[in-house]
């Protein structure tokens, strides 16, 4: 049989073997449509005439007819003709574009940690355990406040590791670090909190969230020994006290002690940021702030730098006249972490497997950094601690711009990020804030010489 023909009715093409049977003639007119050969509108062969040129039986194309109708392909109405119903058009994709960032070929943007340290083997059997031991009603309608495992869990550990004042009825558990920003500022702002004072410099997005949410945000300055609690007049408080991001250094004894008895005596709400308290290398990690004012300081961790962002798991540590407003936020924004990723993060810190990788990556950072130290060259001042995944570099005053600096990094394909864009006010000095985790182990020496390098020629 021929794909074209002559009939008493209408002439038309079709792609159609008899070997098909009924579903191919009805994929063969959608085709029909979609390409435009059957123009929308268009009236259609009648039952009669199409199968007397196919040579099937009436019916088989009076019930292809009636499907493609149930389908919106096709419209029938009593005494008139069949037409086709729609342009059905095959959707076409937009060009797909460049990148306007391409990733960079020697990654040392901070925040990051090395993800093919993963462990993905310790990941696989505590979800395989969390599996066989979580009961089939867990898998229902969660709590606002996330898994009870993880938060008893997580009460445990945060006791241990970081000194904090847990109990698992005050713990929420959260779609990452940017959820639970949203959801203390929203719960924060209910409560008639308009003001949220921020670490200047600090990470735009963070701010933006909180702002969205309600509250203005203003800054505070930022000085060697962390932000200056004595020019903070805002009933709420953000901080990065263990390891000030982007700055590097850790909120000084005093200042920590101020800032809780602040917030005691004045009421305000401190949000403690501990997104990589466990990194501490040249001595025992600092303690969480949260300890010396637990109904005042709200404590945030992450699994974000210890494992991976995709996880979207982070906690807050709550005092206890906020369980209630931060729930109330939770249930409202309608976000909960994966129920699995939970349970699984709860079985991988039970068994130990948790403060291994930890310990791994804690060795493994340590020796990024002393490395990267020992390659730099002497123009290129580092600031901050022994801590965490990243390196501040500030550049010499009299010196090359941070602009002329992230120019000649991106001509070597290096992915780094400037100081500049952390201030809350355009007059701050410029600087390199160095990821010293995020490239994999195999290619860290390469991004390290690329960065010199880079270094090299705009300060020699």
């Amino acid at each position: 049989m021929t794909d074209s023909w002559s009939s008493s009715g209408l002439d038309v093409h079709l792609g159609w073997q008899p070997s098909t049977g009924r579903s191919g003639l009805a994929a063969a007119i959608r085709a029909a449509i979609r390409e435009g050969r059957w123009q929308p509108g268009a009236a259609v062969p009648s039952t009669r005439a199409l199968a007397h040129d196919l040579g099937v039986a009436r019916g088989t194309v009076t019930r292809v007819y009636a499907d493609l109708a149930a389908e919106g392909y096709l419209r029938t109405a009593q005494g008139a003709p069949t037409r086709v119903a729609t342009a059905g058009s095959l959707p076409q994709s937009a060009p797909r574009q460049a990148p306007r960032d391409p990733a960079p070929r020697w990654d040392l943007r901070p925040g990051r940690p090395d993800l093919t340290a993963f462990p993905r083997q310790a990941w696989i059997t505590a979800t395989r355990r969390a599996l066989l031991r979580t009961p089939a009603a867990a898998f229902g309608y969660e709590s606002e406040l996330g898994a009870p495992e993880l938060r008893d869990t997580l009460a445990g550990y945060l006791a241990r590791a970081r000194g904090v004042v847990a109990d698992p009825a005050r713990i929420v558990v959260c779609h990452g670090y940017s959820h639970a920003v949203a959801v203390v500022s929203r719960a924060l702002s209910g409560l008639g909190v308009g003001e949220m004072a921020f670490e200047n410099p600090s990470l735009a997005t963070y701010r933006s969230i909180a702002a969205a949410q309600g509250p203005r945000v203003v800054g505070v300055p930022v000085d060697e020994h962390g932000m200056d609690v004595s020019a903070l007049d805002s009933p709420a408080a953000v901080v990065t006290a263990a390891h000030q991001y982007p700055t590097g250094v850790t909120l000084a004894p005093p200042r920590r002690a101020a800032l809780a008895r602040w917030a005691s005596e004045s009421g305000a709400v401190v949000l403690e940021d501990d997104y990589d308290g466990e990194f501490r290398f040249d001595r025992q990690q600092v303690g969480a702030l949260q300890a010396l004012a637990p109904e005042r300081v709200v404590y945030a961790g992450t699994a974000s730098k210890t494992l991976a962002p995709a996880l979207r798991l982070a906690w807050l540590v709550l005092p206890r006249t906020l369980v209630e407003p931060v729930r109330a936020a939770m249930a409202d924004s309608g976000s909960r972490p994966a129920l699995l990723n939970q349970l699984a993060l709860a079985e991988l810190i039970d068994s130990g497997a948790y403060d291994q990788h930890i310990r791994r990556s804690r060795a493994e950072y340590r020796s990024r950094r002393a490395r990267l130290l020992a390659a730099l060259p002497d123009s290129v001042r580092p600031y901050g601690i022994a801590a965490g995944l990243h390196l501040l570099l500030m550049l010499p005053p009299d010196g090359p711009s941070e602009a002329t600096a992230l120019a000649a990094c991106r001509r070597r394909s290096i992915g780094i990020e400037g100081l500049g864009s952390y201030w809350m006010t355009p007059d701050g000095p410029g600087g390199l804030i160095v990821g010293y985790a995020a490239t994999p182990k195999h290619a860290f020496a390469g991004a390290t010489q690329h960065l010199v390098e880079a270094l090299w020629e705009i300060t020699a």
